[in-house]
């Protein structure tokens, strides 16, 4: 199954468990026009929404994987800021949390992201492989934090994320100076995981990773890139709080069974799909439990923490009062 966006600018393909997102406006250098703001964010939904798409390949044609923002768009985006009077900051505020939106949701799907990049990955570019779970390129490819040159700091999702993924100094000489990270660097300092040699071979790579995790028990892999960001974004014990809580409401005896079943004999295991927005209503609910269990475990560490005080002033208990939402 292959389809396109109206523009022509987007095109995803199905092959089997696997949908490969092409950025397809080779002769624009990829460019990211006004459509794409919409057309890139609701493509990335639906496939994850679809419940049999278990991992997504974002890739692009011609020799530059993505040269930032269209000149077009970014004029239509920051608009006459004189018209809007004194609303015009909350404006250019509200524009800039779409497009930020538009590759927050390849970080919020519930599917892993691999990014197969060539040659250029400029400004916006960089944006949105750096909201990808994984990186590989060519060894002609190139970084470029290429808004200091525009006159403007960076502000689609590149200082948030590509701080997680090098050292801060570099991040900074990167941003500061415009200057072209290569791939060897890349690799070197962890950006990418892997650097092909050409075009042809950094998609078959990618779409080769994205079938191999395409046979995990899908719930798993959700688990997992679930637990890992918030890994990123959280204390160690916290989240060690929140996976077994995690496990204690989604962990299936039918799944591991399944998965075991399938490494004995070397078939496809037959897993549970992930649900469809019809059926989330269930996994919504288990979340707000984990992290209603998660609020209630640390005011009772509070409550437990006052009275050894207490006791050991001796002096009466002040103790924090616990409240447990029905």
């Amino acid at each position: 199954m292959t389809e396109t966006t109206a523009d022509g600018a987007i095109r995803i393909e199905l092959d089997g468990a696997v949908a490969l997102v092409t950025l397809a406006r080779a002769e624009k250098r990829n460019a990211l026009a006004i459509p794409f703001w919409e057309d890139f964010p609701k493509a990335i939904r639906e496939l994850d929404d679809r419940g049999d798409v278990r991992a997504i390949v974002l890739a692009s044609d011609g020799p530059v994987f993505c040269s930032g923002i269209d000149l077009s768009a970014f004029q239509g985006i920051a608009g006459d800021r004189d018209a809007a009077g004194a609303a015009s900051g909350i404006d250019f505020l509200h524009k800039v949390r779409l497009l930020q939106d538009a590759f927050s949701v390849l970080e919020d799907a519930r599917i892993p992201v691999i990014a197969a990049i060539q040659g250029g990955c400029i400004g916006g570019g960089v944006d949105m492989v750096t909201a990808c779970d994984i990186r590989m390129c060519t060894e002609d490819a190139y970084f470029s934090v290429y808004e200091v040159e525009l006159g403007m700091a960076a502000d689609v999702g590149t200082f948030p994320r590509l701080i997680n993924h090098l050292p801060e100094g570099l991040v900074r000489e990167l941003s500061y100076t415009g200057r072209k990270m290569t791939a060897d660097e890349a690799l070197r300092y962890g950006l990418v995981n892997r650097v092909l040699p050409t075009h042809d071979a950094v998609n078959d790579a990618a779409m080769g990773m994205a079938q191999e995790i395409a046979q995990k028990a899908p719930m798993a892999v959700h688990g997992c890139k679930r637990a890992i960001t918030h890994s990123r974004d959280h204390k160690t014990q916290e989240t060690l709080d929140w996976i077994a809580l995690w496990n204690a409401s989604m962990l299936q005896p039918s799944e591991l069974m399944t998965a075991m079943a399938a490494k004995q004999t070397g078939q496809p295991g037959q897993f549970t799909p992930q649900p469809t927005p019809k059926t989330q209503r269930g996994e919504k609910r288990q979340k707000k439990a984990i992290d209603r269990w998660i609020d209630i475990k640390n005011a009772m560490l509070k409550h437990y923490a006052a009275f050894l005080m207490a006791k050991r002033k001796r002096s009466p208990t002040r103790l924090c009062p616990v409240w447990i939402n029905g």
